[in-house]
C-alpha cells in the first residue's frame, strides 16, 4: 500500500512539472509576439525618418532654384568675356607677373547665360586682365566712402579709414571691397574764388571770415575795421595761398 501511494505522488509531481514547463513555453511565445508587435511601429517610424531625410536634398534643390541677386547685374546672352566680375568665378593664375597682362580661366555662375564670339552658349572661358590686387588699382578704378569728421586743412594732413569698392567693369585679384587710409578730401561747397574776392573787397568788414563760417574772427575784423587794414592784408595772403579755409575743415571747390 505504501509503495502504491509513493507511485501516485511521483506521478502527480511529474504531471505538475510537465504543466509548469508547458506554461513557461506558452508565456515565452506570448512575450515574443508582444515584442514583435511593439517593434513594428518603431521600424515604421525609422522608415518614415529615413524617407524624410532622403527628401532633404529635394527641398535643397527647390531652394537652389531661387534666382540669386547677382543675376540682375549680369546681361543675358552677352559675351562671356565682357560679363561683370560678380557674374563669374575665376581661378587664380599664380604664374602671372605683377603689372603684366595675364590669362585667367573663368566659369559663369549659376543662372548666368552668355555666349562666345560665334554666338554659342558656353560656361568655361578665359579673360585677360592685369595681374594685380584690387587694393593696388588706380584711384579712378574704385569708389570710396567719404568722411566729414576730419580736417582737410591741417599739418600734417589728416587721414581717415575708408571702405572702397571696385567698379563693376574692372577685374582684379582678391577682395573687391577693401579698407584704405585716405587723405581728408571732402568739401562743404565753399569756393576759393568767392572767399578771395570777399577778402579783397569787403575784408575790412570781415565778410570773408563770415563767408567761411568763422564768426568770431569776422566780428573781430568788423569792430576793428580789419585791424586797421593790417588784418585785412594778412587774410588776403592767407586765403590766397589756401592756408585759411572753411571752418568745417573741408576743402575749397
Amino acid at each position: 500500500m505504501a509503495a502504491r501511494w509513493w507511485r501516485r505522488c511521483l506521478r502527480g509531481l511529474c504531471g505538475a512539472a510537465l504543466f509548469l514547463s508547458q506554461l513557461s513555453v506558452l508565456s515565452g511565445r506570448a512575450g515574443s509576439l508582444m515584442t514583435t508587435k511593439l517593434s513594428q511601429p518603431q521600424s515604421t517610424l525609422a522608415k518614415s525618418l529615413t524617407s524624410t531625410s532622403t527628401n532633404a536634398p529635394y527641398f535643397k534643390a527647390l531652394e537652389s532654384t531661387e534666382i540669386p541677386p547677382y543675376v540682375t547685374n549680369c546681361p543675358s546672352n552677352g559675351l562671356c568675356s565682357r560679363l561683370p566680375p560678380d557674374c563669374m568665378t575665376c581661378n587664380t593664375n599664380y604664374s602671372c607677373i605683377y603689372g603684366k597682362m595675364a590669362t585667367f580661366d573663368c566659369k559663369v555662375k549659376p543662372h548666368v547665360h552668355c555666349v562666345d564670339e560665334n554666338n554659342q552658349e558656353q560656361e568655361n572661358f578665359t579673360i585677360n586682365m592685369t595681374c594685380q590686387f584690387c587694393w593696388q588699382l588706380a584711384t579712378s578704378d574704385y569708389v570710396c566712402t567719404n568722411s566729414t569728421n576730419c580736417m582737410t586743412v591741417s599739418c600734417p594732413r589728416q587721414r581717415y579709414n575708408a571702405t572702397c569698392t571696385v567698379r563693376d567693369h574692372i577685374h582684379c585679384l582678391g577682395n573687391r571691397v577693401f579698407p584704405k587710409m585716405l587723405y581728408c578730401n571732402w568739401t562743404g561747397g565753399y569756393k576759393w574764388s568767392t572767399a578771395l574776392a570777399l577778402s579783397i573787397t569787403l575784408g575790412g568788414f570781415g565778410a570773408d571770415r563770415f563767408y567761411l563760417g568763422q564768426w568770431r574772427e569776422g566780428l573781430g575784423k568788423l569792430f576793428s575795421f580789419g585791424g586797421l587794414g593790417i588784418w585785412t592784408l594778412i587774410d588776403v595772403l592767407l586765403i590766397g595761398v589756401g592756408y585759411v579755409g572753411p571752418a568745417d575743415g573741408s576743402l575749397y571747390i
